[in-house]
């Protein structure tokens, strides 16, 4: 992992700042994805699919199997919610803080 993370620009020209659950996500991403980009240079408001993170639908489910064992609580397949709450670091944050059931 020798590239240089290049950091996430929002449309103002700064980085957007975190919450402390996005930054602790952002981590869960990175380290669980082996991703080549620093958790606080995550941007909150880029999408995690496709754009943005880069990630794919494998990754996802890599993302949700790591929320569900940290958090306490089941993200499904199934869920139609799915599309909206992966949205971006801040959609997936915003739901992890309704559901938790561990600190």
């Amino acid at each position: 992992m020798s590239s240089t993370p290049i950091p996430s620009v929002s449309a103002e020209g700064a980085s957007p700042e975190q919450t402390p659950l996005e930054l602790e996500l952002a981590t869960l991403l990175v380290e669980s994805l082996n991703l080549e980009v620093a958790p606080a240079e995550v941007d909150p408001n880029a999408p995690l699919y496709g754009e943005g993170l880069g990630l794919d639908s494998i990754d996802i489910l890599e993302v949700a199997l790591e929320v569900s064992r940290r958090y306490g609580f089941q993200l499904r397949s199934d869920d139609e919610r799915n599309q909206q709450i992966f949205t971006s670091l801040r959609t997936l944050a915003t739901h992890v803080e309704q559901n938790k059931t561990t600190a």
